[in-house]
């Protein structure tokens, strides 16, 4: 009698341990979906945002996040924590060829441009300060597999999967600079390959 009730526990334990698993692994996963839903859907609370298109908060919700967040109801990124910079945010679909990251001339300011793998929630590629620098550039972000010819003077950075996050963010030196890092961030566009053209 005894013998089956250790059997019982053993198989429960089991069972347990098995479903952490399970929960660890696709956790960051779910996450990573209900924040695609939200990015395409809600955008920062004013409506969607277009898949290989990026989105910059807007100045209201910067300036004011409680009053915005409350009159725009649940937004995709709250600026609470990290009230200093702009955020910009995409989610990118790199299967129907690759596309021309763009980024002014930013003047020693710091920004980064962070490009994640959703389905592994790692960040494969850096443009921004600390990475590239801070002078104006073109970056050509691809997809698995791409054999394509890289346009002189552009950097490459390769993507392991076709999906993709990226998050990008602005330094705001003082409340009468927002409207510069907000124009700086506007300038931070997309554009596909076949379409884009130096200059």
């Amino acid at each position: 009698m005894m013998h089956i009730q250790y059997e019982h526990l053993l198989i429960f334990g089991g069972v347990c341990v098995a479903t952490w698993f399970v929960f660890i692994y696709f956790w960051p996963r779910l996450l990573l979906s209900a924040y695609k839903r939200a990015l395409l859907v809600k955008g920062f609370g004013d409506g969607p945002i277009p898949v290989n298109t990026l989105y910059t908060e807007p100045q209201k919700l910067f300036a004011e996040p409680l009053t915005a967040q409350s009159t725009a109801g649940t937004n995709l990124m709250t600026t609470g924590v990290n009230h200093d910079t702009l955020a910009t945010a995409g989610w990118l679909d790199l299967s129907q060829g690759p596309l021309v990251l763009h980024v002014p001339e930013m003047n020693g300011r710091y920004y980064s441009v962070q490009f994640t793998d959703p389905s592994k929630n790692t960040s494969f590629a850096y443009v921004g300060t600390r990475a590239t620098g801070t002078q104006a550039g073109d970056y050509l972000i691809s997809g698995p597999g791409w054999k394509g010819t890289v346009p002189q003077g552009m950097k490459q950075k390769s993507s392991p999967n076709n999906s993709v996050l990226v998050i990008g963010r602005v330094l705001v030196y003082s409340d009468s600079d927002l409207s510069t890092a907000y124009d700086l961030s506007k300038q931070i566009q997309l554009t596909p390959l076949r379409q884009w053209q130096p200059g």
